[in-house]
C-alpha cells in the first residue's frame, strides 16, 4: 500500500487557495469594516461571524450536491471551478469599494460592500466541501490520514504565503501615518494565487479517471465498506456505526470548542493575566502553529502504525494536561516565562494529531458516493463549535474571571477524551489486503 504523494499534493492546491483566502479575509476585512466604514466592534463582529453561520448550511448542502453530480469533468471539479472564479471576481470588488468609500463616503457603497461580502461567503461555501472531498474520493481509506496530513500542510503553505506577502507589502514603515490603506494589491496577489492553484487542480488532476480507479479498488475491497443495504438496495449505516459517527462528531465539536476558545481569547488573556503585548502573545500562537505544521506528516504516519483513534486520544490527553498546567501556572505566576513556549509547541503538535485524523475517521464510515455529505457533517460540527465557543468563553471570562479560560479549554478537551472512548469505528486498517498492491501501480 503506497500513498500517491504527487497526486495528493496536486489535489492539495485547492485547499491551499482556500486557506490563503481565509487568512486574508480574517485579518483584512475587520480592518476595513472598522477603519473605513467605522462600524463598531459588535456589528463588525456579527459580520465576521456570518461565515461560520453560513457554513453550517452551505458546507453539507454543497457537499451532498457534489456527491450526486454527473458532470463530465467529475463530481468535485465543477464546484471548485465555479466557486474559485466567482470568489476571485467578487473579492476584487471589495478593495475597490473600500478605496471609493474612503474618497467619497456614501451609504450605498457600504450596503453594496456588505452585499458583495455575503455573496463572496456563499461562493466560498459552494466549493469548500467538494474541494476537501476530492482527496478521499481518490485515496484508499487506510491511507487517508497520511493524505490528509499533506492536505493540511498545503493549507498551511497557503496561509504562510499570505502572511509573508502581507508582511512585505504592509509593513509598519509602509503604512504608518496613512489615513487609508489600499489593500487592492494584496487582494490581487491572493486572487492570482487562487487562480494558479485552480489551474493546477483543473489541468493536473484527472478526477474522472481517478474515480474509476477508486471504484475498481472498492469493488475489490468490500471489507472496507461499513455501510449495508436495506430492502430497497439503498446503502445505510448499521446502528453501531451510526452511534460511533455521532460520538465522533460530538468529540469534534468538543475539541473545537476547547481549542478555538484559546485561539480567540488568548491574546486578551495574556495581556490581562501576564501583561503581554499583542506581538508577544501572538508569538505563543505562532509557535503552536509551527508545532502543528512540523507534526502534520509524522502524525499521519503514526496513525498508520498505531491507529487514528489512539493518535487522537494521545493528542486530546496531552492538550487536556497542557491546558490544565497553563491554568496552574497562571494561579502561581502573574508573568510569562519563556519555557512556556515548549508547552505551546506540544499543544500545537497534539492539535495536529487530532486534526489530521478526525476527518478520515468520519469518512471511513461512509461509502464513496457520500464523501461530500459526510465532509459537510464534519464541518457543520466544527463550525458550530466555533460559533458557540467565543461567546461562551467570553461570557465566563467577563462574569467569572479571566482565569477560567484554560480551565474551560481543559474541561471540554477532557470531555472529548470521554466521548472518543465510545467511538468504535473509523480507525484505519493496519495492513494491506490482497490485491491492494494493484493500486500502487496507478500513475502518479
Amino acid at each position: 500500500m503506497k500513498l500517491k504523494t504527487g497526486q495528493t499534493i496536486r489535489i492539495g492546491f485547492a485547499f491551499l487557495s482556500i486557506c490563503a483566502f481565509w487568512q486574508m479575509y480574517n485579518t483584512v476585512i475587520p480592518l476595513i469594516l472598522t477603519n473605513t466604514f467605522h462600524m463598531n466592534e459588535t456589528f463588525s463582529g456579527m459580520i465576521m461571524a456570518a461565515d461560520n453561520v453560513l457554513a453550517l448550511f452551505l458546507l453539507p448542502l454543497f457537499g451532498g450536491i457534489s456527491d450526486r453530480s454527473k458532470a463530465a469533468m467529475g463530481k468535485r471539479k465543477p464546484f471548485i471551478l465555479f466557486g474559485t472564479v466567482a470568489a476571485v471576481i467578487l473579492m476584487m470588488l471589495l478593495p475597490a469599494l473600500d478605496n471609493s468609500f474612503s474618497i467619497a463616503p456614501a451609504a450605498y457603497k457600504e450596503i453594496l460592500f456588505i452585499a458583495i461580502l455575503g455573496a463572496l461567503l456563499v461562493a466560498m461555501g459552494t466549493y469548500r466541501s467538494p474541494a476537501v472531498a476530492l482527496m478521499p474520493d481518490v485515496t484508499p481509506k487506510p491511507l487517508r490520514s497520511r493524505a490528509n496530513a499533506i492536505i493540511n500542510l498545503m493549507g498551511a503553505v497557503g496561509g504562510i504565503l499570505y502572511l509573508i506577502i502581507s508582511a512585505v507589502l504592509y509593513s509598519e514603515a509602509r503604512t504608518k501615518g496613512r489615513m487609508h490603506v489600499n489593500y487592492y494589491p494584496l487582494f490581487l496577489i491572493v486572487g492570482i494565487i487562487m487562480l494558479v492553484a485552480l489551474l493546477i487542480v483543473m489541468f493536473t488532476v484527472d478526477e474522472v479517471r481517478l474515480n474509476q480507479e477508486m471504484e475498481t479498488y472498492e469493488r475489490e475491497h468490500p471489507e472496507q465498506n461499513l455501510t449495508v443495504s436495506d430492502e430497497s438496495g439503498n446503502a445505510k449505516l448499521p446502528r453501531e456505526v451510526k452511534q460511533s459517527l455521532i460520538f465522533l462528531l460530538v468529540s469534534i465539536a468538543l475539541w473545537f470548542i476547547s481549542y478555538n476558545a484559546i485561539e480567540t481569547w488568548f491574546t486578551t488573556y495574556a495581556n490581562k493575566m501576564w501583561s503581554m503585548s499583542l506581538g508577544s502573545a501572538n508569538l505563543c500562537l505562532t509557535i503552536a502553529t509551527g508545532g502543528a505544521i512540523i507534526s502534520y506528516v509524522p502524525v499521519g504516519a503514526l496513525a498508520a502504525k498505531i491507529g487514528r483513534k489512539k493518535t487522537i486520544l494521545i493528542g486530546v490527553c496531552t492538550m487536556t494536561v497542557g491546558f490544565f498546567l497553563a491554568f496552574l501556572y497562571t494561579m502561581a505566576f502573574d508573568y510569562f516565562q519563556p519555557y512556556l513556549y515548549v508547552l505551546f509547541f506540544l499543544i500545537g503538535m497534539s492539535w495536529a494529531g487530532i486534526n489530521v485524523n478526525s476527518l478520515p475517521m468520519v469518512l471511513e464510515m461512509c461509502k464513496g458516493s457520500d464523501i461530500g455529505r459526510f465532509t459537510g457533517f464534519y464541518y457543520t460540527f466544527s463550525m458550530a463549535a466555533q460559533i458557540i465557543t467565543p461567546v461562551l468563553a467570553g461570557f465566563l471570562m467577563k462574569h467569572v474571571g479571566y482565569s477560567t479560560l484554560f480551565v474551560y479549554a481543559a474541561i471540554f478537551m477532557g470531555a472529548a477524551f470521554l466521548t472518543m472512548q465510545l467511538v468504535r469505528h473509523g480507525d484505519c486498517k493496519g495492513e494491506a489486503k490482497r490485491g491492494l498492491e494493484a493500486y500502487e501501480d496507478m500513475d502518479d
